[in-house]
């Protein structure tokens, strides 16, 4: 699959695509790189994202996973740039547990273009399963000008 390394202000990551869409953004080392037109859109995205001049990417996603992993990540997608959601109030919109939410985040393969950062459990961040864990987390937040809800 066609993979390209990118640099970020949150640590190296890696997009991946498969056919027509991307299938897997990961915090990662570099390697070997091999560029196609829709990685260098999602790159494009990326770092204007980061500039501050992106709020909503526009890219064809697939995530690969369970009908459940597909429900959780389309709502996580609907939150809005500088806005957060709880794990319980995702769980009200689908219909399952929080904890169920929680896990779906953490399995959530296409993290910072699905924003699962910005889901935070009831009485605090929560976690975060990419890069520096946590840290990363208050880092996308700040930037998209959410970290004063974390206080």
């Amino acid at each position: 699959m066609p993979t390209l390394f990118i640099n970020t202000p949150t640590g190296p990551m890696q997009i991946v695509q498969k056919d027509d869409a991307i299938v897997r953004v990961e915090w990662a080392e570099y390697g070997n790189s091999e560029t196609t037109p829709l990685l260098k859109e999602a790159q494009a995205q990326i770092d204007a994202y980061f500039a501050g001049t992106l709020r909503v990417f526009d890219l064809p996603l697939s995530v690969r996973g369970s009908d459940f992993q597909k429900k959780v990540c389309d709502a996580i997608y609907a939150i809005p740039f500088g806005e957060t959601r709880r794990y319980g109030d995702l769980a009200k919109d689908i219909g399952v547990s929080a904890q169920a939410v929680g896990g779906g985040c953490g399995g959530n393969p296409i993290p910072l273009i699905i924003p699962c950062h910005r889901v935070l459990a009831a009485t605090g961040l929560g976690g975060f399963s990419g890069s520096h864990g946590v840290e990363t987390k208050v880092a996308l937040l700040r930037h998209e000008g959410a970290a004063s809800l974390l206080i």
